[in-house]
């Protein structure tokens, strides 16, 4: 099978309530969906979400590389998989969302030209998996609120959004264990927010009172790697780096200086699907457990991570792919069965999703 054509779409749907963190505030999703076509009518679907906070791109950049790198695709044949993922990464430096929404894209298509589901086309055998629930930045009380609402819808555990302010960041999480301590595990994400000794002397506060968090995911800037490990070396928190990783040399640099207790793989950093693959077998070189992770993106995303989570399932121990029960509703026909905390993978060749 030939590549035919690669043409996108956008891809618009309503949250249920804003997404609030540290970094950025959204009302609606709006991601680009990319859609290649092979020359035996078969398609696939990849998407990207613009989070110019993080990669640096938005829409209209992510339509720009892809409408770069697309001519070099075209006319090839989905069997030379590996010469396709190769241009895809050499054709244009960065833009690593708009990559991961062309990787998915061919891996579903490679898939679907195999007749397999993609996690089984990976090696993966597990398709049930349970996710964390955001809960995002914003007043206390509403905080606590939302907290017993994702309780009531099964969740057993929740990431709760901080890093505005320490002290008011103190007071969110104490609030939120104080209604729910025992029914909960809580994984705190200040988005860079804090400070290396803020982080210290907040993290000690809360194990004192003995409220230690599953693990406190980027407190301090992306290249702040000397925070990373100054952090680590003095609380018993466990320390996932998020946005201090996007590449293998980013990861191999954090492993190497033990800096960091857990890695967050997400596909709109590392370019796609390939790379993410890369970075878990990094990862479990060096016995480090990893999380998947999502940007606030759609269904075809969100089970390109699950795919992924499946086929390093020994590494990748931490789901935190929510974004689609974030969504009010939306529009995309879905074999993958997403409900609140749980998602299963379908054995529909492919990811599962389409238009």
């Amino acid at each position: 099978m030939k590549i035919a054509s690669i043409r996108t779409i956008l891809f618009k749907a309503p949250l249920e309530t804003p997404f609030v963190t540290a970094l950025r505030r959204v009302d609606s999703l709006e991601d680009l969906v990319v859609i290649i076509e092979g020359d035996d009518g078969s398609i696939g679907y990849g998407e990207g979400a613009p989070t110019p906070q993080i990669t640096g791109e938005t829409i209209g950049s992510m339509q720009a590389a892809i409408d770069f790198i697309s001519p070099q695709l075209i006319g090839k044949e989905i069997d030379d998989f590996s010469s396709l993922i190769s241009l895809v990464h050499t054709t244009i430096v960065g833009n690593t969302t708009a990559k991961s929404a062309l990787e998915i894209a061919l891996y579903d298509l490679k898939a679907k030209a195999q007749k397999l589901p993609l996690y089984k086309m990976l090696g993966g055998t597990r398709r049930s998996f349970r996710t964390d629930i955001t809960i995002s930045m914003g007043e206390t009380g509403k905080m606590v609120s939302e907290s017993l609402s994702a309780v009531s819808l099964g969740y057993d555990t929740l990431k709760i959004k901080i890093g505005d302010n320490p002290q008011k960041d103190a007071e969110r999480i104490k609030a939120i264990h104080k209604v729910l301590e025992g029914k909960v595990s809580l994984r705190l994400d200040a988005n860079q927010g804090w400070s290396a000794q803020e982080s210290v002397a907040l993290l000690e506060s809360l194990e004192k009172e003995e409220i230690m968090a599953e693990f406190i995911e980027q407190p301090v800037a992306a290249d702040d790697i000397e925070g990373l490990k100054y952090i680590k070396e003095r609380v018993q928190t466990p320390l996932l780096a998020d946005e201090s990783v996007f590449s293998l040399k980013d990861a191999r640099r954090l492993l190497e200086m033990e800096a960091v207790d857990y890695i967050n793989i997400k596909l709109a950093k590392t370019g796609g699907i390939s790379q993410a693959l890369a970075l878990a077998d990094l990862c479990a070189s060096y016995q480090v457990k990893c999380m998947v992770g999502c940007m606030l993106e759609g269904p075809i995303s969100v089970a390109a991570g699950v795919h992924l989570a499946s086929s390093r399932a020994d590494t990748v121990t931490m789901l935190d792919l929510d974004a689609v029960a974030l969504l009010a509703s939306h529009s995309l026909k879905t074999d993958t069965l997403f409900n609140e905390s749980e998602i299963v993978l379908s054995d529909t060749a492919g990811i599962g999703i389409s238009l």
